[in-house]
């Protein structure tokens, strides 16, 4: 079982004819990902890597059926995109786009909410790593051969923490049902209660790895959801224990601006609510297996 993607799920590539899109969208298929085609506007009626290329959203997904897209499109462009393809029908979409001004992404999320809940589209980063249900299908920019497939589910800030994760769990023979990026920006599309709700509901994920960072109610969030309504155990481990206040670390959301969103601080509300909490990124790998022990 996986959550947001399996082999089934018809995915369009938003960038499809650039650099990026292109590289990406061919480690994509390369993996088993069912890419059905892509959009570059003004390019429509041409093929690239053998699929077809459309010049908007609603055509493409007429034509190909899709839920699912990606968005390697520039900053200053990515946000009308995400809006382009929930206006298109698409369930699900990964925004990889890094450097999408914050105003922008407040009108993505402004625009998402005039859709009824029951067919508003998910959305996850932007400035993420995207989605892998291991063995099924890759939705993303991650290295593919390092999630080996299982029953734990991993949802990160952090993509590099991610495949640390990752790594780790497949040593000690481990695998994933699927792990969600959900992006380091102080403004992105899904947060992490609302993963940890689909990881609760997937009968074949037995335990839950939680990444996050120093900036924003987030994981604190996370915990008391976890706490009050999971039953499933969750491990974390939050970074950026020594950042200083007021410094943006790597992400443009990893910045302490009030109580309670230090690394320190967000370990302990976590440990609080239940959840086991990681000293350091090394001990992973370990603590879910302790965990899976249990």
């Amino acid at each position: 079982m996986a959550i947001l993607i399996d082999e089934n799920t018809k995915v369009l590539v938003q960038g499809f004819t650039g650099r990026i899109g292109s590289f990406h969208a061919q480690e994509m298929m390369e993996y088993g990902t069912n890419v059905v085609g892509g959009v570059t506007p003004g390019k429509g009626g041409q093929t690239a890597l053998d699929r077809p290329v459309f010049d908007t959203m609603k055509d493409a997904v007429r034509e190909t059926g899709a839920t699912a897209s990606i968005v390697f499109v520039p900053p200053g462009y990515a946000a009308d995109s995400i809006c382009e393809a929930a206006d298109a029908g698409i369930h699900y979409c990964v925004a990889i786009t890094d450097g999408i001004p914050a105003q922008d992404m407040m009108r993505v999320k402004r625009y998402l909410k005039q859709f009824p809940e029951e067919r508003r589209m998910i959305l996850t980063g932007p400035n993420c790593a995207g989605t892998i249900s291991p063995g099924k299908s890759m939705l993303g920019i991650m290295p593919g051969h390092i999630y080996l497939p299982g029953r734990v589910g991993v949802v990160a800030r952090s993509g590099t923490l991610g495949y640390e994760a990752a790594s780790q769990l497949k040593e000690r023979g481990i695998g994933i049902s699927t792990s969600v990026g959900i992006g380091g920006d102080p403004i992105n599309g899904c947060s992490f209660q609302r993963i940890l709700e689909r990881f609760e509901n997937d009968p074949e994920t037995d335990a839950v790895m939680l990444i996050g960072e120093i900036g924003g109610p987030q994981e604190a969030e996370a915990g008391a959801y976890a706490r009050d309504h999971m039953s499933k155990p969750v491990v974390a481990f939050i970074a950026g224990l020594t950042a200083p206040k007021g410094r943006t670390m790597g992400h443009a959301g990893a910045i302490v601006s009030g109580v309670g969103e230090s690394a320190a601080e967000k370990a302990e509300i976590l440990r609080g609510c239940g959840v086991t909490v990681c000293e350091r990124p090394s001990d992973l790998g370990e603590a879910m297996a302790g965990v899976l022990q249990r």
